[in-house]
């Protein structure tokens, strides 16, 4: 009933940007963080980017000063805009969100499906 649906994943070379969004829908009564993870082949998924509801931030260092994360609260949206990108940030990219469906509802965890990133040298 609360999808993540992500987009603007692709190939782009080394020092290029992408943009990517995750939108989410259903039964929302309120987010709290949301974030952006990623996983390169052969290992584990690490978190990327991360910003609550009040708008404070969090960033792994190697992407600090590159990646800019945002969202919009009117449209539950978080975005990633990542410039200067390199070889290394190739992996597939999820959106995470901490929901609250409603009134005596927990807050859970939920994930989008993965948008691939490739950057080539």
């Amino acid at each position: 009933q609360v999808q993540l649906v992500e987009s603007g994943g692709g190939l782009v070379q080394a020092g290029g940007s992408l943009r990517l969004s995750c939108a989410a829908s259903g039964r929302i009564f309120s987010i709290n963080a949301m974030g952006w993870y990623r996983q390169a082949p052969g290992k584990q998924r690490e978190l990327v980017a991360a910003i609550i509801s009040g708008g404070s931030t969090n960033y792994r260092d190697s992407v600090k000063g590159r990646f800019t994360i945002s969202r919009d609260n009117a449209k539950n949206t978080v975005y990633l805009q990542m410039n200067s990108l390199k070889p290394e940030d190739t992996g597939v990219y999820y959106c995470n969100a901490d929901i609250k469906r409603g009134l005596g509802y927990k807050t859970r965890d939920y994930w989008g499906q993965g948008t691939q990133v490739t950057v080539s040298s």
